[in-house]
């Protein structure tokens, strides 16, 4: 174990890691400079059990009859060696239907560096031509370097020889009603599934294959109207890729923050929460409304950043130009004059703010 790893698991305290996923991934890509949440990730912290110790619990989260009701759907599109799976996939990407495919399970055992490696192993040996016939991957084990980290990730299955190219095939349980999916799940399954993608376009180059061998389409499948009769949906992730890899580029590696993280810092959720509270103190934040969706420690980060500007939102924050403070940006408002030149143009734009809104609700009155 080296040196980060052992900080990293004292940091955790006497409980099992919990590791990186797809959704904690699109999570940290979508807010890369939170360093709170990059070491509580990074460390394999339970952070819903953490916000829950120290008095702020996560709101989120599907509940047991949801993701027992996924799994569910899930085993049942998948039944039968994936038979009507295939179907769905080959007939959204408009190419015949194979006779038959080859089904490879890899979703058995506990040890995620031998399933990464057997994955990796029939991944890249699978050929991809369009003669050849299909072949279907269930749970494959990827890996994608994550602030330094190496983590695995498990896709619900990859589809390959299907139109010449491998398809990352996502099976999720919200419905498509009339066509139409809830926006929000949508865009999380689209940046959760691009961050699949590059994972197996980043095993398939080091093997010497072309990214394009993956397809930037993904096959989404979900029950149709109010049924459990399963419709597939090609999504189109190529803005998300972009998004991704570029947040990905921009993360701080994990042992470079915790230079700067101090040597007795916790997390451990069998800590006293006073104790637990100070420490997550020292530990810069990087709140914004969007954490709400995505981060079990959001209610606790709101509180803390209180009155800070970027509790309104990023983009509210980025235009008062580093003004952190809302009682600054109100005694600017107000006339009050900007401390450095840096400061006059936002104030400028304050007072002008302040006199137009006066202006409006002195004309409504």
């Amino acid at each position: 174990m080296t040196s980060s790893e052992q900080r990293l698991a004292a940091i955790r305290g006497g409980i099992p890691p919990r590791r990186h996923n797809a959704r904690t991934i699109a999570a940290l890509t979508g807010n890369p400079g939170c360093t709170r949440r990059a070491v509580l990730d990074g460390a394999g912290v339970d952070k819903p059990l953490l916000a829950e110790r120290i008095g702020f619990p996560a709101r989120f989260g599907q509940s047991r009859f949801a993701i027992t009701r996924g799994n569910a759907f899930e085993a049942q599109v998948k039944a039968d060696d994936g038979a009507e799976l295939l179907r769905l996939v080959a007939e959204r990407l408009g190419v015949p239907v194979p006779a038959s495919a080859r089904w490879t399970a890899l979703g058995v055992g506990d040890d995620m560096a031998a399933r990464q490696r057997r994955s990796a192993a029939l991944l890249t040996t699978a050929p991809d031509g369009p003669d050849d016939s299909a072949a279907l991957f269930d749970h494959p084990m990827l890996a994608l370097d994550v602030a330094g980290q190496r983590v695995h990730l498990e896709p619900d299955l990859v589809a390959a020889r299907l139109g010449g190219r491998f398809h990352v095939v996502e099976v999720k349980s919200f419905p498509v009603i009339d066509g139409q999916a809830d926006p929000a799940k949508l865009a999380a399954a689209a940046i959760q599934s691009a961050v699949y993608v590059l994972a197996l376009r980043d095993l398939l180059v080091a093997a010497g294959r072309p990214p394009e061998s993956v397809s930037h389409e993904v096959v989404l499948v979900c029950p149709r109207d109010f049924t459990n009769q399963p419709v597939a949906h090609l999504l189109d992730v190529r803005k998300q890729l972009l998004v991704v890899r570029r947040q990905l580029g921009r993360m701080d590696r994990l042992d470079t923050l915790l230079d700067d993280v101090p040597v007795d810092f916790t997390a451990d959720p069998g800590a006293d929460p006073s104790a637990l509270l100070a420490s997550l103190g020292t530990v810069p934040a990087r709140y914004a409304p969007d954490c709400l969706a995505t981060c079990e420690l959001a209610y606790f980060c709101r509180h803390e950043a209180g009155g800070n500007t970027g509790a309104l939102g990023r983009p509210v924050r980025e235009a008062l130009g580093g003004i952190e403070d809302v009682d600054r940006v109100l005694a600017l408002a107000g006339g009050e004059p900007a401390a450095d030149p840096e400061q006059e143009q936002a104030a400028a734009l304050l007072r002008t703010a302040a006199r137009l809104r006066a202006d409006a609700l002195a004309g409504s009155a």
